[in-house]
């Protein structure tokens, strides 16, 4: 059996969430919107809280190890320097502080999600706790989908930052790639950030929806549709074999 989607879809993802009680006001977004909330931050229980009364995804934003040694991690982070043990406690503790969310997507992790290791080892985690994974890809050299796929976790990948640059033009010339995308993928992915511009800008462009023909979803969504076609793939092939031995 087939399992029929609409043609266009597509993901959007607002990270850094938590650190200031401003981030609350997001939620007067649409629905689909999924939220990333970094951990033990001052307000990432509050609105994990207010996000779940509302059933909203969330996921955790867990911060790994930049290139850039200088930028500042925060806590609950994840760097080169540790051990397994020591990894997967430090995951483990913020998994355990926001049991509300699907999956996990990696906050800056420019180093961290290089190495394979690390990345097995968050990985392991995630399996044991049904999780799925969201790589923000910060590194084109990113190793974390192949350690999903070696521990069998579900796992999707970014494909747009929105709002690295705020301004007026920028933002609309990336949702332009956004729909772009979508003339040829069959979902998009786009990572935002908390900011006010962001935010305004968001709320005018999902009011437009019925008018570019595209439905906003949970990650969650997107992620289990991506293993339905390829179970379904692999069924036809398993068929196609069995066919051929019979000719």
């Amino acid at each position: 059996m087939t399992f029929a989607v609409p043609a266009k879809q597509f993901a959007i993802v607002i990270d850094d969430i938590g650190n200031h009680q401003r981030d609350l006001e997001l939620l007067s977004l649409p629905g689909g919107i999924t939220f990333s909330i970094l951990p033990h931050t001052p307000f990432s229980q509050q609105f994990a809280f207010a996000a779940s009364r509302q059933q909203r995804e969330l996921l955790l934003h867990v911060p790994m190890q930049a290139q850039d040694t200088e930028k500042a991690l925060g806590p609950g982070a994840l760097t080169t320097d540790m051990e397994k043990w020591q990894l997967q406690m430090t995951l483990g503790n913020a998994l355990s502080t926001l049991p509300q969310v699907k999956g996990v997507n990696n906050h800056m992790g420019s180093a961290l999600t290089e190495q394979i290791e690390p990345m097995k080892w968050t990985m392991e985690i995630l399996k044991k706790r049904g999780l799925y994974f969201l790589d923000s890809r910060t590194t084109s050299h990113s190793q974390a989908q192949y350690a999903a796929n070696l521990y069998g976790v579900k796992n999707v990948a970014r494909q747009v930052f929105l709002d690295n640059d705020i301004s007026t033009d920028a933002l609309n010339k990336q949702w332009q790639h956004m729909l772009k995308l979508l003339d040829n993928h069959e979902h998009v992915i786009i990572i935002a950030h908390p900011y006010k511009e962001t935010a305004a800008f968001l709320a005018a462009k999902l009011a437009e929806l019925e008018s570019i023909d595209a439905k906003l979803v949970p990650v969650s969504q997107l992620v289990e549709q991506k293993y339905v076609r390829l179970a379904e793939i692999a069924e036809q092939h398993a068929i196609s074999g069995q066919l051929r031995l019979q000719e």
